[in-house]
């Protein structure tokens, strides 16, 4: 787990929490959802999701024109125990 920094920095962030959180209780969610779900600007979502994607605790595929993106359970078990993530995804 070379990318411990990485995935710190991602958790330390409010938005992308609660971008994880909105992943982790659906399978997989398209990027266009989720700009709505978090009103927030397309450039601002697509930062916090590349940081989520570079910590490796999101996955990505494309299916046509859309993105959509998944969390990534085997990384946030490796860096979180059962009992946080059972109280901040659960």
């Amino acid at each position: 787990m070379d990318n411990i920094d990485l995935i710190f920095k991602a958790l330390s962030d409010p938005i992308r929490l609660d971008i994880l959180k909105k992943l982790y209780s659906a399978e997989s969610v398209c990027v266009c959802k989720l700009v709505d779900i978090f009103n927030i600007s397309q450039s601002k979502l697509s930062y916090h999701l590349k940081l989520l994607l570079s910590a490796n605790l999101i996955n990505k595929y494309a299916e046509g024109k859309w993105n959509f993106y998944s969390v990534n359970k085997d990384t946030l078990s490796k860096v979180l125990t059962y009992e946080i993530i059972q109280k901040l995804f659960i």
